[in-house]
């Protein structure tokens, strides 16, 4: 298959760009700095560019996406917007803009979050975003048959747990490969208007 993965220079976009290749598919990089090529996919217009730079391909990937983190009582309507924008948006966009883009019986694969389920202090911005992208694949798989769409879902990356472990107490961490087995199924697989959730 010829798969575009969003977010592929980051900790998760290495590691399922490194398995799918590992899988004999072709796969296209994107990131804001690194990749095959370069797009902030923050912008509706930039992701308009690139898929007109692409054409089609059989699976877009994405495992990007910026949330602000803040006590609640310091978040400002800004914060949330730019969680919106960042997190929800962005990956709505790469959806609407890419159908007539993706094969007939393509798929799309979003990235969420444990914080959709499990919230945790300072993230309630992250809450809003992982919630929202959940809700919105299950009601674009509704739609966009025979195209399918999932979302993954991970808790904090055992590989991060020295970094980030502290934010997440007592949280069951997932390790990259699992996570990356999770897009896997979605893009090889037949199910859609799922959300894979790790562990």
């Amino acid at each position: 298959m010829k798969i575009l993965i969003i977010g592929a220079g980051g900790t998760l976009g290495t590691a399922v760009r490194e398995t799918l290749l590992g899988r004999g598919h072709d796969i296209l990089s994107v990131g804001r700095s690194s990749g095959d090529l370069r797009y902030d996919i923050s912008d509706p217009a930039r992701i308009a560019e690139l898929y007109a730079e692409v054409g089609t391909v059989d699976a877009v990937v994405s495992a990007a996406g910026e949330v602000p983190w803040k006590p609640f009582p310091e978040m400002t309507p800004q914060d949330y917007r730019a969680a919106f924008d960042g997190k929800v948006l962005s990956q709505i966009e790469l959806v609407r803009q890419g159908l007539p883009h993706v094969s007939e019986r393509g798929s799309f694969t979003l990235i969420t979050g444990v914080l959709a389920r499990d919230p945790v202090v300072t993230g309630s911005a992250a809450s809003m975003a992982n919630g929202a992208v959940e809700a919105f694949v299950r009601a674009a798989a509704v739609e966009i048959a025979p195209r399918r769409i999932n979302a993954v879902s991970p808790s904090v990356f055992t590989e991060d747990l020295d970094k980030y472990g502290d934010f997440f107490p007592g949280f069951p961490p997932a390790g990259l490969r699992e996570v990356a087995a999770a897009y896997v199924r979605s893009v090889e697989g037949a199910q859609t208007g799922q959300v894979f959730v790790l562990p």
